[in-house]
């Protein structure tokens, strides 16, 4: 997209600065005759909403959009079935694809169709039993040498085939780093849409579609999102949003392998080594209990007092934005809807006000303790029992009795 200030029409009258909302465009005295002023758009600033253009009265601003060329409808009714990617790392399924294939589960119900897991990688038998085991109607195996390790466009050129071929419904994948380089490869390809970091779904009762809900508007709002016209419907969803399926070994299912060579595998990029994280306190992502602090902590150094809780508890510490951007405590310990989605047992809330960007990333704990000494505080109403005083008080008599009941 281009837009430009046709000169020979622009008589200088403001109305298009007062309508941008992006402050990008002045009103500047012109550079040759004849004498007068003229609007200068800032590039920089201009994300090329148009919200100028009908607010031109003398139509001197064009906006030029580039033609879009878009193939034929698909036939909806060819698609069906709900699918789940099964990323593995080392040959072992992660979590999150358990948490997706109990909500496929719920989803195929409504829709009356088969939940399949795609697994690509080598050397997987025992994964693909458990997937079934765990949900599976289908699984669709590709094993090979190549993918034993993810990369992006091997992967993505064999998911598209794949699709292409058998025509899902639905395909969700975990919102994680390579779910996250992987899905958005294979919507271009396929050409539809996506919607990211779900936090809830499910189906339209009339219309038979997926209702894809995540929060919009830096949290302020929850979207729900449809893609009514084009399949497969795609969403990503975070890690713990969704409880774990159990796993059932009297289910049975189909197993569909399938064979790539030649252009598939080639990737222009080499993978050279994968270093593994070490943890050096309990993992956020995976723990049964966190202790959080937020704003009321006041400071970095009061972050102690929530390690020595969370000592006691053998808990996780996370925090809310406003600890983070404060810099009182690491991203890495970040909890809500730009940092880590977390469905503890027990989630202890410390000086945390509530804001929906938070409780986004919390709110499926199993149990939910706030202290706050704001009795109004947000916190108050997702909470499972809410503490009302200073939690500098509050805090270390936790602590202390915890230490007493449980001897740690």
């Amino acid at each position: 997209m281009a837009i430009k200030i046709l000169l020979e029409k622009c008589t200088g009258c403001t109305l298009c600065v007062k309508a941008c909302p992006f402050d990008a465009i002045r009103i500047m005295d012109k550079e040759g005759p004849p004498a007068g002023r003229q609007a200068v758009i800032d590039l920089n600033k201009c994300n090329l909403c148009g919200a100028c253009v009908p607010a031109c009265k003398f139509k001197a601003i064009l906006l030029e959009k580039p033609q879009v060329l878009t193939g034929a409808k698909p036939d909806l009714k060819d698609y069906k079935g709900v699918w789940v990617f099964a990323e593995q790392k080392k040959g072992k399924v992660q979590p999150v694809v358990y948490e997706l294939l109990g909500k496929a589960r719920e989803l195929a119900a409504s829709l009356g169709a088969d939940v399949s897991a795609v697994l690509l990688g080598e050397y997987l038998e025992e994964e693909i039993q458990e997937l079934i085991w765990r949900g599976a109607d289908k699984v669709y195996v590709v094993e090979t040498r190549e993918l034993a390790n993810f990369q992006d466009e091997p992967y993505t050129n064999i998911l598209v085939e794949l699709i292409k071929k058998y025509k899902p419904e639905i395909v969700l994948c975990g919102a994680t780093s390579i779910g996250r380089s992987l899905i958005s490869r294979v919507a271009v390809k396929l050409r539809v849409g996506l919607t990211a970091d779900c936090t809830g779904l499910d189906i339209d009762p009339e219309r038979k579609i997926l209702l894809q809900t995540r929060p919009a508007f830096g949290g302020n709002i929850m979207a729900t999102i449809i893609s009514p016209n084009y399949r497969p419907q795609m969403a990503t969803v975070r890690h713990k949003v969704f409880p774990e399926t159990q796993s059932d070994m009297k289910r049975k299912g189909k197993i569909i392998r399938e064979n790539f060579d030649g252009p598939f595998l080639v990737s222009r990029s080499k993978l050279l080594d994968i270093v593994d994280e070490i943890e050096s306190t309990v993992n956020l992502a995976e723990a049964d209990i966190i202790v959080s602090g937020g704003r009321g902590m006041a400071g970095p150094e009061n972050f102690k007092i929530l390690e020595g809780l969370a000592k006691a508890l053998g808990a996780a510490v996370g925090a809310s934005r406003a600890a983070v951007d404060s810099d009182w405590i690491p991203y890495s310990h970040q909890v809500g809807q730009t940092g880590r989605t977390v469905s503890p047992k027990i989630y202890i809330a410390c000086g945390i006000s509530g804001q929906i960007q938070h409780l986004v990333g919390m709110q499926s704990s199993k149990i939910i303790v706030a202290i706050n000494k704001d009795p109004d505080a947000p916190i108050f109403k997702v909470a499972t029992y809410g503490i009302v005083g200073d939690l500098f008080e509050i805090i270390p008599a936790l602590t202390k009795k915890f230490k007493e009941v449980l001897k740690r």
